[in-house]
């Protein structure tokens, strides 16, 4: 029996638990696949407090440290069900099965895919939804980013530092991106726009050569050849777990109020699975942090 259960091993995860374990909670931590989630994949991070420049596997390392110095321990497995809607919670993992007095959803968020026939099969061989993970592979060749919100402007603007190419795809005649970006978009000569067009192929049998790519406008199909295609569509929440047990947005976020608290008793949310404006690391960290402390005082209050 555990008061605390964390469902996810990333930013939000390792910090909820660092606070509810400061806080003497028996604390268990469930990761499904690594730990750090989408974090440790970043091969820089300039914009958390207090690191001027640190990659997001050492980051994720450091904070899965010091929730275990605390108490905290953390395990490798995939939950498969969840019963939560007695007092006593019930994580069922493919390994067996947990109780908690409280449950704390991380689970965060995945890449959107365009869902093309290709696109599976060349994952990894020149489909990518990371450049600062794979953007080095791809060094004085030409890429494509799909995208025109932040994620894309970025990943476009990295790309373009060791890049001979890079074709900006989106949909709009213009990017969602802050201005900032987008400027930085328009004036970088490696940067080529692609407006008003959607990718409806993605070419290569082993690796990727190329895509096509179609005009919704004009409805005229161009061939582009290139070796890297980088998806930066935006992220679905990794919620099918909760889907019927907790209240969801019609995107599938999980609602929660300003203390991460769902609408069930005793299970609470943070990170990128919840429903909010920001979806960064920092975020995700206050979001643990926040989480940690309500299911430290429900379990007060209640007498658990």
């Amino acid at each position: 029996m555990y008061d605390v259960i964390v469902i996810g091993g990333g930013p939000a995860g390792f910090t909820a638990g660092l606070y509810t374990s400061r806080a003497k909670l028996e604390t268990l931590i469930i990761e499904r696949a690594y730990f750090g989630g989408q974090m440790s994949i970043a091969n820089q991070m300039e914009n958390y407090p207090g690191f001027e420049g640190i990659s997001g596997s050492l980051l994720a390392d450091k904070m899965l440290k010091q929730a275990e110095k605390f108490g905290a321990k953390a395990i490798l497995d995939e939950v498969v069900d969840l019963d939560l809607d007695s007092k006593i919670k019930k994580v069922i993992t493919r390994s067996g099965t947990y109780e908690a007095k409280s449950v704390i959803l991380c689970m965060g968020a995945s890449p959107r895919k365009l869902g093309l026939p290709n696109e599976e099969k060349l994952t990894g061989s020149g489909v990518s939804y990371c450049a600062t993970c794979d953007g080095a592979f791809f060094r004085d060749r030409e890429v494509a980013v799909v995208g025109g919100g932040d994620t894309a402007a970025e990943d476009a603007i990295y790309l373009s530092r060791f890049c001979s190419k890079v074709y900006l795809i989106h949909r709009r005649d213009e990017l969602r991106a802050t201005k900032t970006l987008s400027d930085l978009i328009l004036s970088n000569p490696k940067i080529i726009p692609v407006w008003n067009s959607v990718v409806e192929e993605i070419q290569g049998e082993y690796m990727v050569e190329g895509i096509r790519v179609r005009n919704i406008k004009t409805d005229d199909v161009t061939d582009i050849k290139l070796s890297g295609l980088f998806i930066a569509i935006g992220y679905m929440p990794n919620s099918q777990l909760v889907q019927g047990k907790v209240e969801l947005t019609g995107d599938g976020y999980i609602k929660a109020d300003e203390n991460m608290q769902t609408n069930v008793p005793g299970v609470f949310v943070a990170g990128d699975v919840r429903e909010k404006q920001l979806r960064q690391v920092v975020t995700a960290a206050s979001d643990g942090a926040v989480a940690g402390s309500s299911a430290e005082q429900y379990l007060s209050k209640n007498k658990l």
